[in-house]
């Protein structure tokens, strides 16, 4: 399976990308997480539904004295296999 989300918040220069990336190799999953030029960030990552589930309740980052996400909108859908590991993109 496949998730495809966008955090919206106080997400850039925080430390989210990194934490988005333990998250998910904590669960094993594959993916990227990445900046965008409109302040939001990018990720996708492919693994069970379980896991999945589990990481779009982390990366919600609820409590966190830095991380703010307002907003994740997320699309589900049929994994690639495209990923090697989980990584964060520059």
């Amino acid at each position: 399976m496949r998730v495809t989300a966008v955090a919206t918040g106080k997400v850039q220069g925080v430390g989210y990308r990194h934490f988005v990336e333990v998250c998910a190799r904590s669960l094993g999953l594959h993916g990227t997480v990445q900046n965008m030029p409109d302040g939001t960030v990018h990720m996708v990552a492919e693994g069970s539904q379980a896991a999945l589930d589990e990481f779009t309740s982390l990366v919600r980052a609820h409590g966190h004295p830095l991380i703010r996400v307002d907003d994740l909108r997320i699309i589900s859908g049929n994994g690639t296999g495209e990923f090697p590991g989980f990584h964060v993109q520059w």
